[in-house]
């Protein structure tokens, strides 16, 4: 197997650095990649806790003037991940979110702090760490959309690069009197460029200029080429769709063991699920839920927004009271949303229950104690709340849309395919079709033959990074051999 060496970019990476699913991913993909024979080192802004991770890291580069300011790139270990960290006070010393500042607006300059990452991630590809000429430049997401742009803007002979879009409704737009300060030439705002409706995108930069471009599920990958779905990159991505492929994302299932999680008040396996009895006790006392073990209780781990369904939810409370179902929700997000999640809690104690913000620790236990976890979004590229949910037996009620439906086989689809059931899924994109959903999860619910069935086989299902990783191992592979045969 020939060895690969990959550099990852990425404006956030768990267990250090966490917003959201992006994170989850670039954390755990690349200890699957070494099982293939891929080396990955992940490029970071050096946000305040990322070199208190890195504390004792080593000085790779020190340059005097850079988008700004001096910069170093610092190399270090932490928790198994071999990480890179572009150390840049006047960019990234900034406590808190690492989009937004205590207002919850988006910093002012985050057009030259993600494009200041790129770059660096530009110049070690092309060898600006003589130990490390990375073979594949993986970029993820707009913030490090640039990466690419610059390579093909380089003149000089370049990796491949590979540009993977979590989430196209985030794309990252500036002004297009920026492209000078982002280093680009003027030939790069163009239809073929970087502009986008009379701004630069960051996101549009690595879709146009990526040798190749992967998104986090197969039918995401059909979705967003599409006038609706691409969110005005559809045309772009039908153009490219020979170099488009959907790799649905994994969860690291050594952190998302019920086995051994040290976060749940009981562990259990597949073979030995009593003792979700008690999770689902522990769960319904810190929600202030009646202790009621014959209700099915529906958990919810979630953004507060329209793009996840929370509206649809929010709607169909009626439903949820008059099923005798209860709700116990983690999340934050819209104002409003919260504000009316919240008082719902007020008015229906003991049915249900909501905490607002995000709690690693609570999220497991909901894993854990829910019956069912429900995740009603418009579109979801991948989802990883509905992953960790097969692992850990709460019946997934998802949309069918994105990954859920690459990822959940609802229980009318499988008795028609003869296959196990793992959840229940629900379409079209309405309020009447999540109440049927419920209605359906809280009546199989009090199947508990059936029910018991759903749980062992979404328990069974590899929800693991292994096979998806390989995926990833092939394409740069494929990517590699071509480049070198362009060089040839």
């Amino acid at each position: 197997m020939t060895p690969i060496r990959v550099l990852a970019v990425a404006s956030e990476v768990y267990p250090i650095v966490k917003t959201g699913g992006l994170a989850d991913v670039v954390g755990a993909l690349p200890a699957a990649l070494n099982e293939h024979g891929v080396t990955t080192r992940t490029l970071v802004p050096g946000y305040p806790d990322m070199l208190k991770a890195l504390a004792s890291a080593e000085t790779l580069l020190h340059w005097p003037e850079f988008y700004g300011g001096p910069v170093r790139v610092l190399g270090g270990m932490h928790d198994g991940l071999d990480l890179l960290a572009l150390d840049a006070p006047h960019l990234y010393a900034r406590p808190g979110n690492p989009y937004v500042g205590p207002d919850g607006r988006d910093w002012p300059d985050n057009g030259i702090r993600f494009a200041a990452l790129s770059r660096m991630a530009a110049e070690i590809g092309q060898g600006a760490i003589e130990t490390f000429v990375p073979d594949i430049v993986h970029a993820h997401d707009w913030q490090a959309g640039l990466a690419p742009a610059y390579l093909h803007y380089g003149g000089r002979p370049r990796p491949g690069t590979v540009m993977t879009v979590h989430n196209l409704a985030y794309q990252g737009q500036f002004s297009p009197d920026m492209l000078t300060t982002f280093g680009l030439p003027g030939e790069a705002y163009a239809l073929h460029g970087v502009e986008y409706y009379g701004t630069i995108s960051l996101l549009k930069a690595g879709l146009q200029f990526a040798d190749r471009i992967t998104t986090v599920s197969p039918t995401y990958a059909q979705e967003i080429q599409s006038d609706e779905g691409g969110m005005g990159l559809g045309g772009l991505l039908r153009e490219r769709a020979d170099v488009l492929s959907g790799i649905l994302n994994g969860i690291d299932i050594t952190v998302w063991n019920p086995a051994t999680d040290p976060a749940i008040v009981a562990r259990y396996s597949a073979g030995q699920p009593a003792a979700r009895a008690a999770n689902k006790a522990a769960l319904q006392q810190r929600f202030g839920l009646d202790p009621a073990p014959d209700a099915m209780l529906l958990g919810v781990i979630s953004r507060l927004s329209w793009q996840k369904g929370l509206d649809l939810l929010l709607e169909n409370i009626p439903t949820l009271l008059g099923e005798g179902i209860q709700l116990a929700l983690l999340g934050s997000g819209d104002r409003d949303l919260q504000d009316r999640y919240a008082a719902l809690a007020q008015d229906n104690p003991g049915r249900i229950g909501v905490v607002i913000g995000y709690d690693e620790t609570l999220a497991h236990l909901i894993q854990a104690g829910a019956d069912a976890l429900a995740v009603p979004s418009r579109f979801e590229p991948c989802g990883l709340t509905q992953l960790c949910a097969l692992r850990y037996g709460a019946v997934p009620v998802v949309a069918n849309v994105g990954g859920l439906a690459d990822t959940v086989l609802d229980f009318d689809e499988a008795t028609v395919t003869g296959e196990a059931a793992t959840g229940v899924k629900f379409a079209p994109l309405t309020s009447d079709a999540l109440a049927r959903g419920l209605r359906k999860a809280n009546l199989l619910f009090n199947d508990k033959v059936t029910w018991r069935r759903l749980q062992q086989a979404g328990m069974a299902t590899d929800v693991s990074w292994h096979n998806r990783a390989g995926r990833y191992a092939a394409l740069y592979r494929e990517l590699a051999a071509a480049r070198r045969g362009a060089r040839t």
